[in-house]
């Protein structure tokens, strides 16, 4: 195998954080390019969030390494630099059967979101799923919730192509007594030849139609919850539909989990979400509910009032699909976002463009890891590098080739 240039990045570029080892490390695994990450999550201080490598971040860095039998040195908690030369492409995996286990209760959806771009192009002939079962934490701090994922994320990665069938086998939680919980995925890969299809992104908001509300929370919270909710929703979203999905019993008094989905007339969903963060040690539930309640609505009316088609965290989340279409895409938080007469290639030496730190972060490391990715007016437009699967006969060398990498 022909030797690339190593693609070296700092881990205290932008956000500075898991996300940059996540999309970085997905995209080697997928293009076959070497990574080198310095100052790994360089931007996280403290003893909660500090620096280095934690166990959700090995757990999706040796997934990835076990699948394309990589040369990794540095996959360990607490590591501050992490190498990654995959040796075989997506196409030729063997075991379509992969278990992943995580040491703690670290978040089972953000290593399913840093697998995802690579088991999406392990197509073969049959056209045979991939089945991921991911054990860590479904409900867990600075991370999306199995029910963001299910309700917001995975509807809108339908829009490109893609499908995934998800089941929660058992719920995780970090807060309270760490539990341990299951989820499993059944990803249909695209099919060999084919690259994710340009997604028909509707370039208006909409009128509100309803909002779904999910919430788990101790069992003499539900009912107080439900009420402050309905209260707060009626005063800010008047006449709209409110749809209690989901009532759960978190089982413990720390577990407090709300999260409300806006659907649009466009088909669009707007999420917002809080996994209650204020002492529990001697709770006034009658403070508490209000609290949740008022932070979550005043959240989701201030996403909506910007007039965007996507909320903060599900733009960040497409980031790595619009770099890896064949085609063009526009995903914009702010009205003025979508309208250009012009158009201008962005500079892509350092994050950039329209949304979140995370967004503008996630856009450099694609356009370090696939370099035919244009970003036009400020991240506004994307035109992607058109990613296919290849045949399986083919080194991890062939993709690359037909892509032009240098």
């Amino acid at each position: 195998m022909a030797k690339q240039k190593v693609v070296t990045l700092d881990g205290r570029t932008g956000e500075g954080g898991g996300q940059l080892v996540r999309v970085a490390v997905a995209l080697a695994a997928l293009t076959g390019t070497p990574i080198r990450i310095n100052n790994v999550r360089g931007n996280r201080a403290g003893k909660v969030r500090g620096g280095g490598l934690k166990a959700q971040h090995v757990s999706c860095i040796q997934c990835l390494a076990d699948a394309t039998q990589a040369d990794v040195t540095g996959c360990s908690v607490g590591s501050k630099t992490i190498e990654f030369r995959a040796n075989i492409s997506p196409e030729a995996i063997k075991n379509r059967n992969i278990r992943v286990k995580a040491e703690s209760a670290a978040s089972i959806l953000l290593v399913f979101q840093a697998t995802l771009p690579f088991f999406l192009f392990a197509g073969d002939e049959p056209g045979s799923p991939i089945t991921l079962t991911i054990q860590g934490g479904s409900n867990v701090s600075f991370s999306l919730s199995f029910e963001y994922l299910d309700q917001v994320l995975l509807p809108a990665l339908e829009r490109f192509g893609i499908k995934v069938e998800r089941k929660l086998e058992h719920r995780g939680w970090s807060h309270g007594t760490p539990e341990i919980g299951s989820a499993k995925f059944t990803i249909t890969p695209m099919p060999l030849g084919h690259s994710l299809k340009e997604p028909n992104w509707p370039r208006d908001r909409g009128d509100i139609t309803r909002i779904d509300v999910s919430i788990l929370v101790p069992g003499q919270v539900q009912q107080p919850l439900k009420e402050a909710l309905n209260f707060e929703l009626g005063v800010v979203f008047p006449g709209i539909e409110i749809n209690f999905l989901l009532v759960g019993d978190s089982r413990h008094r720390a577990r407090m989990y709300t999260l409300l989905v806006a659907h649009t007339t466009t088909g669009l969903r707007f999420g917002r979400d809080w996994l209650y963060s204020g002492s529990t040690r001697n709770p006034d539930y009658s403070k508490i509910v209000t609290e949740i309640a008022q932070r979550v609505v005043d959240e989701l009316d201030a996403e909506l009032r910007k007039g965007g088609v996507v909320d903060e965290y599900l733009q960040d989340q497409l980031i790595v699909f619009q770099a890896l279409v064949e085609g063009r895409s526009s995903i914009a938080r702010t009205p003025v976002a979508l309208d250009s007469d012009r158009e201008r290639i962005d500079r892509m030496d350092e994050p950039f463009g329209d949304g979140s730190l995370h967004t503008t972060t996630a856009r450099w490391v694609t356009s370090q890891l696939l370099p035919q990715v244009k970003w036009i007016n400020d991240g506004r437009v994307c035109e992607g590098a058109g990613w296919k699967t290849s045949s399986p006969d083919l080194s991890i060398e062939s993709p690359l080739k037909d892509l032009q990498l240098e």
